[in-house]
């Protein structure tokens, strides 16, 4: 059994998240996305949650901006995040973090709570989201033909090449999840995919970014990453 496998109702998830505000960053169920941490709050926020559940919470700023993260703790947040379980953790000489956080489902912020951390911490709800929990859930919905066209066309607009054995053994939930959250796209595109209800609106919603993208460059395919 994997570690994330762990959590198999709502109740096995945290209340209350430390939150970890990152712009053009989403995290869905079973991605995996890694991270450097370096700013103070954040080292504090790592350490803690390492010394607990090894739970946190990601979630976009709200509104425009340049900064990846919010420079105080009082900015507008997104309702919706994904939370993950830290499942990687390095120490490096510079006093840095590299971490790498496996999605086990989204979350809605309720209520930011009130905290003596130099961090965010929100009261949080699974209940929208009850699905992430199950594994494979609408995979045998996915048009998984388009999005391996639209897969096949970006890495041949850009001569790249991948183990397409890999590929083919990838279940669709993964191969959906991964390809939204390693994805280009700007902070209102991640946001639609991450808000998608379901596995196959999310793989719609992919699909249709690529092609556009690919359309505007003067292609015939789509691009994923």
């Amino acid at each position: 059994m994997g570690i994330t496998d762990r959590y198999h109702r709502l109740a096995d998830l945290p209340p209350r998240l430390p939150l970890f505000p990152l712009r053009g960053a989403i995290l869905l169920p079973g991605s995996t996305l890694p991270l450097n941490i370096f700013e103070p709050r954040y080292l504090e926020l790592i350490d803690d949650v390492m010394s607990g559940a090894r739970m946190l919470g990601l979630v976009q700023p709200a509104g425009s901006g340049d900064d990846e993260s919010p420079p105080g703790n009082s900015d507008p947040l997104r309702r919706v995040g994904g939370a993950g379980r830290v499942t990687s953790y390095q120490e490096l000489d510079d006093g840095r973090f590299a971490i790498a956080v496996t999605g086990i489902a989204r979350f809605e912020i309720v209520a930011e709570a009130a905290t003596a951390s130099p961090y965010r911490v929100a009261t949080v709800s699974y209940d929208r989201f009850a699905g992430d929990l199950t594994r494979g859930l609408g995979e045998e919905q996915v048009d998984r033909r388009r999005l391996i066209a639209a897969l096949r066309a970006y890495l041949e607009e850009h001569n790249l090449s991948t183990d397409w054995s890999v590929i083919d053994r990838a279940p669709s939930e993964f191969l959906v999840n991964a390809l939204c959250v390693m994805s280009p796209y700007g902070p209102e595109e991640k946001q639609a995919l991450l808000e998608a209800q379901d596995l196959k609106t999310r793989a719609e919603v992919l699909v249709a970014l690529a092609e556009m993208e690919s359309a505007a460059r003067g292609g015939s395919g789509g691009s994923l990453q």
